[in-house]
């Protein structure tokens, strides 16, 4: 699709691998559903609208299906600077990909880049990976066991790096360290030494690598996995633990 990602006009495309095509309808309504969960419930989606409180961000025509994907023009909305361009989403050749073309952003440059056009990449990423599912999973999944023992070798290595530093606040020290390493690992390479050790790699549920924003959420989300007992924040991040 060739976009050039500078505004104006803006577009901006993402892509993630899918083998299997979602439903027409899915892949119609899904957005607008999930919008609220993909932003942390700060924007709400309507039927073609998005809206923050009672503020519309975003107001798009009705959908046209073409070619495997769905396409709205966009009408307006405080985030527009002028009606015109259009938002895509759709499946082709084994990938899921949204598209904004042609959309003037009412923000100066500098301020679109550094904002708006941040959070609409991760959003929009987040919600192809989302569309796109678990299965077929990226690889073999790692056992319990792989990680749990990955998870005790980062453990001690932190732990052990925060006595060798011996600060005044150790417990603060170590939860820094900590969050410092597993988000570095995750968004380089996939691997922490504990993941070198039981053959295990981070991906996202297309195979692709972690992206920082990836890393922060499944980081936040932890906790949440530890109580539930389930893997949490894999599910929030988009992300799988495979064998490596």
């Amino acid at each position: 699709m060739g976009c050039v990602h500078l505004p104006p006009p803006v577009c901006l495309e993402q892509r993630v691998r899918s083998p299997i095509e979602p439903s027409p309808g899915r892949m119609r309504d899904a957005f607008f559903d999930d919008v609220g969960d993909l932003t942390l419930g700060l924007v709400t989606g309507q039927r073609w609208r998005l809206r923050l409180g009672p503020i519309t961000l975003l107001a798009f025509g009705e959908p046209a299906f073409d070619a495997g994907s769905w396409k709205w023009p966009i009408k307006g909305g405080w985030l527009a600077r002028q009606p015109g361009g259009t938002l895509s989403y759709g499946w082709r050749d084994g990938e899921l990909f949204g598209v904004v073309d042609g959309y003037v952003p009412r923000l100066p440059r500098p301020v679109y880049l550094a904002t708006q056009g941040q959070v609409h990449r991760m959003v929009t990423r987040r919600f192809l990976l989302q569309l796109r599912g678990r299965t077929p999973p990226p690889g073999v999944p790692a056992g319990p066991v792989q990680r749990i023992v990955s998870s005790g070798v980062d453990l001690m290595l932190c732990a052990g790096l925060t006595a060798l530093l011996r600060p005044r606040r150790r417990l603060r020290w170590a939860a820094a360290l900590a969050a410092v390493y597993h988000l570095g690992c995750w968004s380089l390479t996939g691997r922490t030494v504990g993941g070198l050790v039981t053959g295990q790699r981070l991906v996202s549920v297309d195979g692709s690598p972690v992206t920082p924003w990836q890393a922060v959420l499944r980081l936040t989300a932890l906790p949440l996995a530890v109580l539930a007992r389930r893997a949490v924040h894999d599910e929030a991040a988009a992300t799988e633990v495979i064998e490596a």
